[in-house]
């Protein structure tokens, strides 16, 4: 019998409730698994070292580069899947499940051979310091061969959420992380397998978590059970789902480069300057949770609300999520201002006075800007989940001139404060072209759904 307990639908009632509600979910999940990045990386410096902890840091960029891509296809192989949830079509919302899987299949065959094989030329490029390099490696390229089940994962669990449960994937996620800091423990301490066993564990964990959702799936959602003729190709569903996934995925990889060309100057001034981004990082990443959230929210509310032709909620929708990140920027900011460098001594030691000192120089100009920030997340995934991904890839585009300008003309002149103001100008520019895209594909989808019921 179907659990319909956990499937939400997001088309009707009061959206600030509905997107509240639903971010709350993903937000624990999210904050579990920021809790647990934060041991890791913690049990990495105790126990490891310092050159190890910043091999990781180092990585972050190209790991990005890479994993962002592949969640990025499977958040945009999800839309078609909540769109078709929401107009209540579900014969042809378990084709799009069908022919997804199928997808990532093949992608994750090509990007594993791909990124493994030229894994350390990517490393040299990024001019990755020397006494790092061995660690930075050791760490990159175990998470590499594990693409295949990022993209289990974060497909399945992106499935459930399009269908409007965020709680369940974030429970699989909680017990994931659990597994996963006994792994780092298991591994590192009584069986010295060092850096690849840290990375051998996130692998491991992330599995797990895919298999939960799967079985999940089979036992309690009857309307995703595919059958025989679900899995019959089509090729408009996968032309769909193409022009939905590889452009969300691209998103976020070209934002990426503009992080890895960052990343490269970064290296270049030293381990020092690499291991106070890698610090403040850590702790931005921490609280940024909720603007994840609310764009996770919002591209399944998007969805959704797209498929049931409920323009006029999808609106209110979008205003209450931005009071809902507003309200958290402005109250992030003021903790970290007077509380970041205590925040980055649980990575760094008192004594490391300089990269303290950067570490917190980077969490207050950041945190200053964190409404553009919330903006982009919200507006984006808005987009997104309304069935217009390639916004996505441009919105990308001027994240990475963005980086890419401070990293080759203002770092050079300004050294480390430069760094501190990359991902501001990065949101700014990415809002100033996201907002009017979002204007434009409302008019758009309105003048579609007036003609249709015209026609009708």
């Amino acid at each position: 019998m179907q659990n319909k307990s956990n499937i939400r639908d997001l088309t009707a009632g009061n959206p600030m409730g509905l997107i509240f509600g639903f971010a709350m979910s993903l937000f624990w999940g999210m904050l579990f698994q920021q809790l647990y990045n934060i041991i890791d990386t913690a049990i990495v410096s105790w126990f490891i070292g310092k050159e190890a902890y910043t091999g990781v840091g180092t990585t972050g960029a190209v790991n990005f580069l890479i994993m962002g891509f592949c969640m990025g296809v499977c958040n945009g192989f999800a839309i078609p899947v909540a769109q078709r949830f929401g107009a209540k079509d579900f014969k042809s919302m378990r084709k799009f499940v069908s022919h997804a899987i199928i997808l990532c299949s093949i992608f994750a065959v090509i990007m594993t051979f791909l990124v493994s094989v030229f894994c350390r030329q990517i490393l040299v490029i990024m001019h990755t310091p020397e006494d790092v390099f061995e660690y930075a490696y050791g760490y990159i390229i175990v998470i590499f061969l594990g693409i295949p089940v990022t993209y289990m994962y974060n497909l399945l669990s992106g499935i459930i959420r399009a269908l409007g449960d965020s709680k369940h994937p974030v429970q699989f996620l909680i017990a994931a992380s659990v597994i996963n800091i006994f792994l780092d423990l298991l591994f590192i301490i009584p069986l010295h397998m060092g850096i690849t066993g840290a990375a051998l564990a996130t692998v491991i964990s992330q599995g797990i978590s895919g298999i939960m959702c799967l079985v999940f799936i089979i036992r309690k959602i009857d309307i995703l059970h595919l059958k025989k003729k679900d899995w019959e190709p089509d090729r408009s569903h996968f032309l769909i789902l193409l022009n939905m996934g590889v452009p969300m995925g691209l998103q976020y990889s070209i934002t990426a480069i503009g992080n890895v060309i960052l990343q490269t100057a970064i290296n270049s001034m030293g381990t020092d300057a690499a291991a106070a981004v890698t610090t403040a990082v850590k702790v931005s990443m921490f609280f940024c949770i909720p603007f994840d959230a609310l764009g996770s929210t919002m591209a399944t509310y998007g969805g959704q609300n797209v498929g049931a032709k409920e323009l006029e909620h999808l609106q209110q929708g979008l205003v209450a999520a931005v009071k809902l990140g507003c309200g958290y920027a402005i109250l992030a900011f003021i903790v970290l201002y007077f509380f970041g460098r205590n925040l980055a001594m649980i990575f760094l030691s008192p004594e490391d006075v300089l990269c303290l000192d950067n570490a917190h120089l980077y969490l207050i100009v950041n945190s200053a800007f964190y409404i553009p920030l919330a903006l982009v997340n919200i507006v984006r995934f808005l987009i997104q989940g309304m069935g217009f991904s390639m916004f996505a890839v441009l919105a990308g585009v001027m994240e990475m001139i963005g980086r890419t300008v401070v990293a080759l003309v203002l770092v050079p002149i300004f050294g480390f404060p430069a760094i501190c103001f990359a991902s501001p100008i990065a949101w700014i520019l990415a809002d100033a072209f996201l907002i009017p895209a979002y204007i434009s594909v409302k008019k758009k989808l309105k003048q579609i759904f007036d003609r249709q019921v015209v026609t009708y």
